[in-house]
């Protein structure tokens, strides 16, 4: 690894996921490196450094061990808010400012040693589509910084201090309207269901009705 130019990084995402239209200018980007981006585990070959980008599974050792480092970034301050969907869970808490943390993955979920922390800031009016392009903007800009910093940013990491906390997994029925609370009162739920995948919706007398929200463009 004389020539940085040399070294072997892959991507590693979910079939999926949405963060997929962001990873070919990711790609584009990481040019001259020898760039390789995956799906599944199982494709994983020897390299370098492993960016793990919106991937559904926890990695096992055997995995890890394909790389030298294996990074992934979580919107939380590690160690608290680990798990699943972070910045949905602290947009529904009414935070706008959510920090966003890059460091290396193990087979411990959100454990690993943390090597750059920053903060997405939101006015409170985006919805979900504009939150998720400020996430992979910022994403792909961090994983950038990390690869201009290394191997020296390799010295600099720290590992976690202080109590942990879990996000659980959230479901399409965590969309649920409450019909006598207010939207505005709602109004964070809404700025982060999907309309295709997980939409709004409230059950009166045995029926689901399904809202579906579009910011109006000016």
């Amino acid at each position: 690894m004389s020539n940085v130019t040399n070294y072997k990084i892959t991507i590693l995402t979910s079939a999926s996921t949405w963060m997929n239209k962001y990873i070919p200018e990711l790609v584009q980007r990481l040019k001259p490196y020898k760039v390789q981006w995956i799906h599944e585990a199982t494709e994983l070959c020897n390299g370098d450094i492993c960016f793990i980008i919106s991937f559904d599974k926890i990695l096992k050792k055997e995995y890890l061990n394909k790389h030298q480092h294996n990074i992934v970034v979580h919107e939380s301050n590690l160690p608290k808010g680990k798990g699943m969907s972070p910045l949905t869970w602290q947009i529904l808490e009414g935070e706008n400012r959510i920090p966003i943390t890059l460091c290396e993955a193990d087979e411990q979920v959100d454990a690993g040693k943390i090597y750059i922390q920053d903060y997405l800031i939101f006015r409170g009016d985006e919805l979900i589509d504009e939150l998720r392009h400020k996430q992979a903007i910022k994403t792909c800009d961090m994983c950038l910084d990390f690869i201009r910093s290394y191997p020296k940013i390799i010295d600099v990491g720290r590992e976690q201090i202080g109590e942990s906390t879990f996000y659980r997994r959230r479901y399409p029925t965590d969309s649920k309207l409450d019909i006598d609370k207010t939207i505005r009162e709602q109004f964070n739920l809404l700025r982060i269901v999907d309309n295709e995948k997980y939409p709004a919706f409230f059950e009166i007398a045995d029926h689901r009705y399904v809202l579906k929200i579009e910011k109006e463009t000016k």
